[in-house]
């Protein structure tokens, strides 16, 4: 028989035995000892309150109900020097007295005081304290005093938060025109707005102010792809080029509240076009330059967009990419944009649109050096910046101008420990939200060098970071763990480089293993850094769970301590209902409205409301799964909706599936993420191939080609299975449950698979999935 099979008929017969009611009986007598389960316990089905339970069985002894509708109990046991034996299980409540068994998990502990707590990766790792050579390096000190000054600072901003943002909001901003009302509106409504009748522009903010007291101040530090090919731009040359670009988008006829497009490559003129969009009241929608045509064009469309800025070409460690001929494919069917202004990056020949398409060098000796900044209201839009949803269709998430300023320039002061002097070198791309918070907005708001990097860590060879950091004298370094785990695996002799002034390093996009956090901390940081490990969404719009530089304790792999004004909440995601105290894990959600969070989707509200508000009422949703440990720090889990991270790139699953799906082949398909040891998670997929079509390598490189195509290259599949068919439901949902299950080697761990409309189809999918790892076809 089928060991498979076998097994499948086992665990069915376990689970009719579970499925019996179980009377508990409230009683009075102590909990000998309760046990929490391993991070990779299912969740529970209800909450029940707190008390100790008798189960009416012979052989138990004790019971406790948990916070999370655990019931977790010893077995009687005849030889108390062997290992005991535990059980813990959860309950669903069926009327006042009797609940049924939905599942149980055994494990083993050597005895009774060898407790396992949830959030066990924290009692694996030390915590690190501030090292003193941050201190000897520092040019002053940092903004906060010490740990309490930020409790006490903390404690203000969640229990007064009116007082807190006010004073925050007038001391790190430059208001036109003050305002009376700091906070309106709430989570449960989706209307929080800030500042209302504020006036000031963010032009004006990161620029203007910083050009009058010091024009030669450096703003941009520009590293280009070739290691000899950059250059710096001062405060007041900033100033001039950001208000010629705002005159030619004047005269293409932008006006405030529309939207302008860029794609564009990690260029200073990318920044200057971000301002200048600022500073006529337009907001900037900016998308990733590697995304594709389709992809780009279905962005432009959304957001009703009248002029893109691009380049005529890019370039990126060694390569040149195409970005005026990808714009141009984007705009056969995108009938509204007007205008087209292209950067000569590369001067390369490239195709040409007469009354359309206009040269930026030509256009910008036309105009005047000074443009005067639009008076913009705090709650005006400043930009949209799309990412992936779980429906495919990506969703433009819109941030307006004073909130998102002040979050922006408040983590960049606290977090990053920003001081007057620092030179700040922040590896994400403009296309993403942390090249938009920390390359442009954070540091120009301090009034700080900010570097510009077009290049990869790895060309022309895995120094470039290094060698960019000390050539500059950076002060503070922020990138994704992707990028360090690639480093890492290159080997210690290519971080050969002193970067004297190096005092914070900071990680970004998703949680950092230990392993890396530590060769960080040693290799690169020399034991002499702070590391932030900092987590927040393109939804946040700046940090919102993190260290602060020079303050904050840490411990590797802990995204450690909320920011101001962030009160997260740990949630049962069966029953809704928050869960209290340390050592506890859930979904993780904030119960106050912040600043720098986004208002809305772009044109689709419902869908804000949806997917952040409306999933749990009165919290913000942020999708994730999280833990607080026994000393009250926070550690992500990652995604629970269908959103893979790869390299920091949130991708929605079903946006790579409607790309398989366009493939003439390809019936069906399904896209889970697996964890990858270079990239944090790869994506998987599962495709039914119609009749008629040839399954073979040819096949599957096409499917993967069709991904790069109509998203581009950094969605495409690591791996592509093709299947008979999918894992279904009878209702026609497909269980990528079941596929992230078997990718895992989790095959024991599937389940009841009996309810799918043909479980059959588990034994085949295993049996591809095994033949492609073990190489066969």
């Amino acid at each position: 028989m089928n060991g498979r099979k076998e097994r499948g008929r086992q665990c069915q017969a376990s689970r009719v035995v579970n499925a019996a009611i179980v009377q508990l009986q409230l009683s009075t007598i102590p909990v000998l000892l309760h046990l929490t389960l391993p991070r990779t316990r299912p969740q529970s089905d209800v909450t029940i309150h707190h008390a100790a339970f008798r189960l009416d069985a012979v052989d138990l002894e004790h019971a406790h109900v948990g916070q999370h509708g655990r019931v977790a109990y010893q077995r009687t046991s005849k030889q108390p020097e062997l290992k005991r034996r535990w059980q813990s299980r959860h309950f669903v409540k069926k009327n006042k007295d009797t609940y049924a068994v939905s599942r149980t998990i055994e494990y083993t502990t050597m005895s009774e005081g060898d407790v396992k707590p949830v959030v066990a990766e924290a009692h694996q790792v030390d915590t690190y304290h501030v090292p003193k050579a941050f201190f000897d390096k520092h040019p002053k000190k940092p903004h906060c005093d010490s740990l309490d000054h930020y409790k006490e600072m903390y404690k203000e901003s969640i229990a007064e938060p009116d007082k807190f943002w006010g004073k925050m909001a007038r001391d790190n901003l430059s208001w036109e025109r003050d305002f009376q009302t700091v906070k309106s509106g709430s989570l449960e409504g989706g209307d929080s707005a800030w500042f209302l009748e504020g006036k000031l522009n963010a032009s004006y903010n990161c620029v203007d102010r910083h050009a009058a007291k010091d024009p030669n101040k450096p703003a941009i530090i520009y590293e280009a792809d070739e290691q000899d090919g950059g250059r710096i731009i001062t405060y007041g040359e900033l100033l001039r080029e950001v208000s010629r670009l705002a005159w030619v988008l004047h005269k293409m006829g932008v006006k405030k509240g529309d939207t302008v497009a860029l794609y564009m490559p990690m260029i200073p003129e990318a920044v200057v076009a971000f301002l200048a969009c600022s500073r006529i009241g337009a907001m900037h929608s900016v998308v990733f330059a590697g995304f594709s045509a389709d992809s780009l064009r279905d962005r432009l469309i959304d957001a009703n967009t009248k002029v893109v800025i691009t380049t005529d070409e890019g370039k990126r460690g060694g390569k040149v990419i195409g970005t005026k001929k990808i714009v141009d494919d984007a705009l056969r069917q995108c009938p509204d944009v007007s205008h087209c202004l292209v950067y000569k990056r590369t001067g390369a020949e490239v195709p040409w649109t007469e009354g359309r398409d206009y040269w930026w060098s030509d256009e910008m000796e036309k105009w005047p050096a000074y443009y005067p900044p639009e008076s913009m209201s705090s709650e005006d839009p400043l930009f949209l910046l799309y990412t992936s949803g779980s429906t495919g269709k990506p969703k433009g998430v819109m941030h307006t101008t004073g909130g998102y300023l002040l979050g922006a320039a408040m983590t960049g002061k606290y977090v990053f420990d920003i001081h007057d002097t620092d030179r700040f070198f922040c590896g994400g791309d403009v296309g993403w939200i942390t090249g938009h918070t920390y390359v442009v907005y954070a540091p120009l708001l301090l009034g700080i060098a900010t570097v510009v990097f077009e290049g990869t860590p790895a060309f022309p060879d895995f120094s470039r970071y290094w060698e960019v950091c000390e050539k500059y004298d950076v002060t503070q370094f922020y990138v994704a763990p992707t990028a360090l785990r690639l480093l890492k695996r290159a080997g210690d002799h290519h971080v050969k480089h002193k970067m004297k002034n190096l005092r914070v390093l900071g990680s970004v996009g998703e949680p950092i293993a230990a392993e890396v956090w530590k060769w960080y901390h040693d290799i690169v940081g020399k034991q002499e850094a702070h590391i932030v490990d900092t987590y927040w969404q393109t939804e946040t719009g700046s940090h919102v769970i993190t260290p602060l530089g020079g303050i904050t304790p840490t411990k590797p792999g802990s995204a450690s301590l909320p920011f101001f004004g962030i009160e997260p909440a740990i949630i049962d995601p069966v029953s809704g209902e928050e869960i209290h105290g340390n050592d506890v894990e859930g979904v993780l959600a904030f119960k106050q409205a912040w600043p720098s969070m986004a208002r809305t989707v772009w044109g689709a509200h419902k869908r804000y409301m949806d997917t952040y508000l409306n999933v749990y009422k009165g919290y913000y949703f942020t999708g994730d799964g999280a833990a607080r440990d026994h000393e009250g720090y926070y550690w992500i889990r990652g995604r629970v909706d269908d959103v893979v991270n790869v390299s920091g790139h949130r991708l929605s699953t079903a946006e790579i599936e409607a790309a398989l799906i366009e493939h003439h082949a390809v019936g069906e398909a399904a896209v889970v993420g697996i964890s990858d040891e270079l990239t944090g998670q790869a994506v998987n997929a599962f495709v039914s191939i119609k009749d008629g079509n040839e399954v073979n390598d040819a096949l599957r490189k096409d499917l993967i080609m069709q991904v790069r195509k109509s998203i581009g290259p950094f969605a495409a599949p690591k791996a592509v299975f093709c299947v008979p068919d999918l894992p279904k439901t009878r209702s026609g949902k497909i269980m990528r449950r079941i596929l992230r299950k078997i990718l895992a080697g989790e095959e024991d761990q599937l389940g009841d698979t009996s309810t799918l409309s043909d479980p059959s189809v588990v034994d085949t999918i295993i049996d591809i999935v095994h033949q492609a790892k073990g190489g066969k076809k």
